[in-house]
């Protein structure tokens, strides 16, 4: 029989937590059982880790829930996904915009104009925009930059989201515009 007074105190983690395992990578814990974690790992699907495991990185831990709902796991599944950049978001087009077309016209008058569909520019900016954040996300889970190169990098990336900003006009939500320094 152990003293329960030597035992380690387990911290239990909720359903969206997010873990990095030595052999499975990351992942998001998406069930909570009596004796383990059912964790979704993006590159080994779902695996059963005990509560008592103490080998894995805690990214970030959500408060542990009796009760969950299954919008509440597919919204933690759905937040690991985009981390991961595995699903992308629709992201539309103002409607004032659509089959629209882009005209880039020289000053020269020898020169040709250059006409773009604005669906295909807007998909241009929309990838810009998904690659800022990829890059945003990989700065903050890197382990070979310290706090202030994070904070540093951070900085440069809310400077190129400002000017971005310019772009905003063609986002049909402006929930989706970029947003620069909040000054």
């Amino acid at each position: 029989m152990t003293d329960t007074l030597t035992q380690p105190i387990v911290k239990i983690l909720g359903i969206g937590s997010r873990v990095k395992h030595p052999a499975f990578g990351g992942g998001v814990v998406m069930r909570v059982g009596k004796i383990a974690y059912e964790v979704c790992f993006m590159l080994h699907g779902m695996q059963a880790v005990g509560k008592t495991y103490d080998k894995w990185e805690i990214i970030e831990a959500t408060e542990a829930q009796d009760e969950i709902s299954f919008n509440d796991a597919e919204k933690a599944l759905v937040k690991v996904l985009k981390h991961y950049n595995g699903i992308q978001e629709t992201v539309e087009l103002g409607d004032k915009w659509n089959n629209g077309t882009l005209v880039l016209k020289p000053n020269d008058a020898g020169l040709k104009s250059k006409e773009i569909p604005m669906e295909a520019f807007f998909h241009k900016i929309v990838m810009v925009r998904d690659r800022l954040r990829v890059m945003e996300q990989r700065i903050n889970s890197s382990n070979n930059l310290n706090d202030e190169e994070k904070v540093n990098l951070q900085q440069y990336l809310t400077r190129i989201y400002g000017s971005l900003t310019t772009f905003n006009v063609l986002f049909k939500y402006k929930e989706e515009s970029f947003v620069g320094d909040r000054k």
